[in-house]
């Protein structure tokens, strides 16, 4: 009965309509997850909360209730790399490539601190059902650099809402918080945005859980970039962004796909262009800039093309 109250908070309309507050939000979000209520309740609730719109505070409380369920594995000195669960469509995966030149990069720059990156994958999640980073990683191995944690492991819950979210077939607040929920224990975090209101949105929700966390303008919501765009970071309260045009570092990257394939994804990784390279390292030295490694994304451009 308690959870019907939570249906009726986010379902009754513009004038019946509220926020939820801090333990209910706990406590529906818990509801959903050990199975305690019906699909049916699960589907009006979810459904509802998106048309209602939730708010900061809500998606704030539903990022806290989630992480109580995951299975922690630790990755020293490690940014998470914030993918969407929804897959791609019009690109493909870069960080197959990103191993090697990480390797080849601390050849030449023992100095530097390492970096590793982290990417959580899963089932394809809707709305947009693309490919998806688990689909294109189970192909390749990773030694050091890069490391795939599978959220059937160390969330197997929130995995196990994958066929009802498809029954749906719509976005939920699911989308929205579950790239960054820090099974690692990373330092740093990256996750993609097109406007500030939604940067303001994600630095709100994750940051105390990263020493910094970015937001980054790219594509298909992943932090992969493949053309001009921009990065966000707060620094002393305040939001900066910086802008990038990949002309200024030499790529010319203009390669357009509609509904690209598991086959022509890894064709892409596995025989990459020259332009394909230079984006891979275009992204690392993003990374390096973002987890302080490297000062600024021209000297850490140069020193991965040394």
């Amino acid at each position: 009965m308690v959870f019907k109250k939570y249906i009726k908070a986010v379902g009754t309309g513009v004038k019946g309509n509220r926020e939820l507050e801090h333990d209910e939000v706990v406590d529906a979000v818990c509801s959903i997850l050990e199975n305690k209520v019906t699909p049916a309740q699960v589907g009006a609730f979810l459904i509802g909360w998106r048309i209602k719109l939730e708010t900061n505070e809500e998606l704030k409380t539903c990022v806290e209730a989630l992480k109580k369920y995951i299975k922690y594995t630790k990755v020293e000195n490690s940014l998470e790399l914030g993918y969407s669960f929804d897959g791609r469509t019009k690109n493909p995966f870069l960080f197959p490539l990103y191993e090697n030149i990480l390797e080849e990069f601390y050849k030449k720059n023992p100095d530097i601190k390492e970096l590793r990156l982290v990417i959580s994958t899963d089932l394809t999640q809707p709305a947009k059902n693309g490919i998806t980073a688990k689909d294109i990683g189970k192909h390749f191995t990773f030694s050091k650099y890069v490391n795939l944690l599978d959220r059937e492991e160390y969330f197997k819950e929130l995995s196990n809402l994958t066929p009802l979210r498809h029954e749906l077939g719509l976005r939920t607040v699911f989308n929205t918080v579950e790239k960054l929920l820090n099974p690692a224990q990373s330092e740093y975090g990256v996750t993609t945005a097109f406007h500030k209101p939604y940067v303001e949105k994600y630095l709100f929700m994750f940051k105390e859980y990263y020493k910094e966390i970015l937001v980054v303008k790219a594509s298909e919501g992943s932090p992969e970039v493949f053309k001009d765009g921009k990065y966000w970071r707060q620094i002393d309260g305040e939001i900066i962004d910086t802008v990038f045009k990949l002309e200024d570092f030499g790529i010319t990257y203009d390669e357009t796909y509609e509904n690209i394939t598991i086959e022509e994804a890894l064709e892409i990784v596995k025989n990459p262009s020259d332009e394909i390279l230079k984006l891979a390292k275009f992204n690392i030295a993003l990374y390096l800039v973002f987890a302080q490694r490297v000062d600024t994304l021209e000297n850490a451009w140069e020193l991965l093309n040394k």
